[in-house]
């Protein structure tokens, strides 16, 4: 069975990011700017340009070590927005870029606490994927690193126990705290369904099984 790492990889945000910044960097260049103004599902009154510079805003604050009162709560992160509202669509993906390739080493030489920063990214390229109808939205080469990032930050929290049968892994994820007395809460699935529930994203009811917890008491982002 799969369990959390116990020493933490100081490289794994870094490599998380750097993945998706090739994949999805290309994907933004390639868009019309329409593209850029359609709403996005899981983030409601943000458009994929808001995602976007949300993203950015934040690794942003990482490489520059902007971190002030109150940083990354739902005011500061429209205040980031807006301070881009000029910018061009091509000027955001550039800052973008940026913020992928630089946060990762400064994240690496920190203690572990914005590790989970970068799953909050790949997250929201997800939701940019899905609002593009592009494939791989949750899902990708970087998906194994974004579970470990996924199991080990729940385990840190002591998030609630679970045990989760994945339809494209050999072998089973142990996410949360440990179990206990009581048996774990169980999920069967596919591993982009059970990364939508840990984010609080839209999910089909049909794509998977869940006992013994609730949906929204799944969701870390919330």
């Amino acid at each position: 069975m799969t369990d959390t790492l116990e020493v933490r990889d100081p490289e794994l945000p870094g490599r998380l990011l750097a993945a998706e910044r090739d994949t999805l960097v290309p994907l933004l260049r390639s868009r019309p700017d329409s593209d850029f103004a359609l709403p996005t599902a899981a983030c409601p009154g943000w458009t994929v340009r808001d995602v976007l510079a949300h993203c950015s805003a934040a690794l942003m604050r990482v490489v520059e070590n902007r971190f002030e009162k109150g940083v990354f709560s739902p005011e500061s992160n429209d205040r980031d927005i807006a301070e881009r509202a000029d910018w061009t669509n091509a000027r955001v993906v550039d800052e973008l870029e940026r913020g992928m390739t630089e946060a990762g080493p400064v994240i690496a030489r920190g203690d572990g606490r914005l590790d989970m920063l970068a799953l909050g990214e790949w997250v929201h390229a997800g939701d940019v994927r899905e609002v593009l109808g592009e494939p791989g939205a949750y899902a990708g080469a970087a998906l194994p690193d974004a579970l470990a990032l996924l199991v080990r930050s729940t385990r840190q929290r002591e998030h609630v126990p679970l045990h989760a049968d994945l339809d494209d892994l050999d072998e089973p994820l142990r996410l949360g705290a440990p179990a206990g007395d009581g048996p774990p809460a169980r999920y069967i699935g596919d591993a982009p369904t059970l990364v939508r529930l840990y984010s609080g994203r839209p999910v089909s009811a049909a794509a998977y099984e869940l006992a013994g917890v609730r949906e929204r008491e799944l969701n870390i982002f919330g």
